[in-house]
């Protein structure tokens, strides 16, 4: 308990503990989770780190304070909040695709911060299409509307893209979509987002 709270754990593990026959515990394996938030005042827990058995795009992701995870699907996801992020994953597996990452720009993402998330979901090889799927409230979605089409243009974008997005400015945010000229499908909501998405990566996995 004392190691769980001095080093902001999010979890301290001992699995398996074992009696031996004289008597004595013996720890065989053991996990300790350190809160992400709480690393900077961990530096002896910092000193630890080894890069190289980190996913790059995730490295990547935490420089520009986006919270990513890297998964074994083709569907790239991304969204603003950790719950709609859930939610965005289970529709497209309902909808009978696979996500290929977890991806939250926050509530207060910039059209630079839309940007750098969408130039790392296009690094990886395995996504066959994007679905986005914004609720605008801080993030505005004429500021995600410009930052998906600077971002689009600037990467080159090969795979379909699917935008679902409600809230500040979605009519403004549509229209820029619109004018674009790029290949953008917009839906009217999460489960036609899924969908087209899903269609547009080959279909049900």
């Amino acid at each position: 308990m004392r190691a769980f709270h001095e080093c902001d754990a999010s979890l301290a593990e001992i699995n398996p503990l074992v009696v031996t026959k004289g008597g004595d515990l013996v720890a065989l394996d053991a996990k300790v989770s350190v809160d992400d938030n709480a690393l900077f005042r961990q530096a002896a827990v910092r000193a630890y780190r080894d890069e190289n058995e980190e996913d790059p795009r995730e490295r990547e992701a935490a420089k520009f304070d986006l919270s990513y995870i890297a998964l074994s699907g083709n569907i790239g996801c991304m969204v603003n909040g950790a719950g709609l992020a859930m939610a965005t994953m289970d529709i497209v597996k309902y909808a009978g695709g696979e996500p290929a990452n977890f991806l939250d720009v926050g509530g207060g993402a910039d059209a630079a911060k839309v940007r750098e998330a969408f130039r790392i979901l296009l690094s990886d090889a395995s996504v066959r299409a994007i679905f986005i799927n914004i609720f605008g409230g801080i993030l505005r979605c004429d500021v995600l509307a410009e930052g998906v089409v600077q971002a689009a243009r600037d990467v080159g974008l090969k795979v379909p893209l699917v935008v679902r997005m409600e809230g500040t400015n979605v009519e403004r945010g549509k229209q820029i979509l619109a004018e674009s000229g790029l290949a953008i499908q917009t839906a009217a909501d999460m489960a036609e987002g899924a969908r087209l998405a899903v269609a547009a990566a080959g279909g049900k996995r």
